[in-house]
């Protein structure tokens, strides 16, 4: 599975927001700063999030962005999704949509399965868990290995 660098940028502008918690409004210049993103970019992301419900916006002196709804209730999946679509796709297509014959048959239910347990972790965890170091058990399980670490 491949992060873009629009739900990278998207899932960190989130995590910004989501520990100014009721300090006020963001400005889009302040948090390309605090994640070094180019901050063009991040207007257009901002505005995908804002139609995608994720975040407000007021314009003014004291405006700029703050979520739409506590951080504990958005989730990674949530965030990548509004950016980028479906969290798997295969060639632009979502696997229950796919068909395969022969020996490519299996394909299928491999997809799904990896669909789901990309599911299962991006929507289990919550911007407040990332932004506040508290991934769930179960994800941190799956970084203690040193294989997780390590590109074969």
């Amino acid at each position: 599975m491949r992060i873009s660098a629009r739900a990278d940028y998207a899932v960190r502008a989130a995590l910004q927001l989501a520990v100014s918690g009721s300090d006020g409004p963001l400005k889009a210049e302040a948090i390309a700063a605090a994640q070094d993103i180019p901050h063009k970019f991040l207007e257009s992301i901002l505005n995908d999030m804002r139609r995608g419900g994720l975040v407000v916006s007021r314009r003014g002196g004291s405006g700029g962005y703050r979520l739409a709804r506590p951080a504990e209730s958005i989730s990674i999946a949530d965030v990548i999704r509004v950016v980028d679509g479906p969290l798997v796709s295969v060639r632009g297509v979502r696997p229950p949509e796919l068909s395969y014959t022969g020996p490519a048959e299996s394909l299928l239910p491999l997809w799904i399965a990896l669909r789901s347990n990309v599911r299962e972790i991006l929507d289990g965890v919550s911007l407040a868990d990332v932004a506040f170091a508290r991934l769930p058990a179960k994800v941190s399980a799956l970084t203690e290995g040193p294989e997780a670490w390590t590109n074969p």
